[in-house]
């Protein structure tokens, strides 16, 4: 209230650790930090319903979860420092995204504060409440920029009982897809991931971070994990899949985690998996993309960007959630250039539009991608997103310069 009767602008920030600029300010915009907004209001061991302020960090609210039996419906390889009001804010998806869906789904209420300092008490603790419009999905996603989330009320699965991790290595992208097709009709409701590398990322983890990978070289791996509430009947499961890719030719090589292995493996697959970021960053300068696309095309934009760049990159690589067809790009080169940026940008979102795929998968656009929105929604829609932005804060103070394009 006190910024908007002053004409001062606000970026709001959690943990900061988002990819596009989102919670940084661009000029002299005032840090509204939510750290010390940590509280956990209420839980429900019954329903799973969870409700805390909107700056409690997610690998702690996880922990408590989890001493009740229950987790957090996402997982980040940020969740030591990012905020549960920031991942709403930025609609974040990660891995658990194939299992428990977005948090479009899994959010049940909002509490926000509006650009005059007005609360908005939508933090309703129900499923199912089908009374007018559903005005939490227009602040999950915004990114700071239509309100402040300062609490969330967010559905919470129970822990599951047995969890199996399985790294896997294929020969090509085709065995990729349809190793994903097998598992999917073969572990039906107990996948809850299904992650893929290609053998760059696997060398610069490699490399860069010292870490061996649990199977023989190959041009790709996928992580397989399930969760279910019977272990002998899981591990079951995944053994008859692991049979049937292996003798099928889909699978070259592979190992499991389970039984007393259970713990060390699955922390070494997974550490595998979200230390790449880490590993990248010791490449070089990265220039990093967050793509969306239909499955069967996802890794065709990594072999085509090989191609159109040549030389002038240090390496092209893809990994991500293959299971959500979300496709991680990153591009490395002993430092910044920007004629590298002019030969990359825009043929990345021109290629992701020509598939009808999402230039913005789960990292939102903040300021890096902000005028290149156009890719990946008609304009028609851009407007209303600018009328909503103009009814909710018309002073323009929350969040400026992020999220929609800059008026022409």
């Amino acid at each position: 209230r006190y910024c908007y009767e002053r004409n001062l602008a606000v970026n709001p920030q959690g943990g900061n650790t988002g990819l596009v600029g989102g919670s940084v300010p661009v000029f002299d915009e005032i840090i509204l930090s939510t750290v010390l907004m940590n509280r956990i209001i209420s839980f429900d061991n019954v329903s799973g319903i969870l409700v805390c302020q909107a700056g409690c960090i997610l690998e702690k609210l996880n922990e408590s979860l989890e001493e009740q039996g229950f987790i957090m419906p996402l997982d980040l390889g940020a969740k030591g420092s990012c905020h549960i009001g920031g991942n709403v804010a930025t609609n974040a998806g990660g891995l658990r995204l194939l299992r428990y869906g977005s948090l479009r789904g899994t959010v049940l209420g909002l509490e926000v504060v509006l650009a005059d300092g007005s609360a908005l008490d939508c933090l309703a603790s129900l499923r199912k409440d089908n009374t007018g419009y559903d005005l939490k999905q227009l602040f999950i996603g915004s990114e700071g920029t239509l309100g402040v989330i300062t609490a969330v009320s967010i559905l919470c699965p129970q822990k599951p009982k047995a969890v199996n991790l399985a790294f896997l290595g294929c020969l090509s992208f085709s065995k990729v897809l349809e190793t994903f097709t097998t598992c999917r009709a073969m572990l039906g409701e107990i996948l809850s991931a299904y992650e893929f590398m290609d053998e760059k990322c696997m060398e610069l983890v490699e490399g860069h971070l010292n870490l061996s990978s649990p199977v023989a070289d190959s041009p790709f791996y996928v992580l397989i994990e399930t969760s279910g509430s019977n272990s002998t009947h899981d591990e079951e499961k995944l053994n008859n899949f692991l049979e049937q890719a292996m003798t099928s030719g889909l699978v070259t090589d592979g190992t499991v985690a389970t039984d007393d292995k259970k713990i060390k493996a699955s922390h070494r697959f997974l550490f595998l998996r979200e230390r790449i970021t880490e590993a990248l960053t010791h490449d070089g300068y990265v220039y990093k993309y967050d793509i969306s696309l239909p499955v069967g095309k996802l890794y065709d934009l990594v072999t085509d960007m090989r191609a159109w760049l040549g030389r002038s990159a240090k390496n092209v690589v893809g990994y991500g959630h293959l299971g959500d067809g979300n496709l991680h790009l990153n591009i490395t080169a002993e430092s910044y250039s920007h004629s590298l940026l002019d030969a990359i940008e825009p043929f990345v979102y021109e290629w992701t539009a020509r598939y009808n795929g999402s230039i913005s998968a789960e990292h939102g656009l903040g300021f890096k991608k902000k005028q290149f929105i156009q890719y990946s929604k008609p304009s028609e829609a851009v407007f209303l997103m600018q009328r909503f932005k103009a009814m909710l804060d018309p002073k323009g103070i929350l969040n400026p310069y992020k999220t929609l394009p800059s008026s022409s």
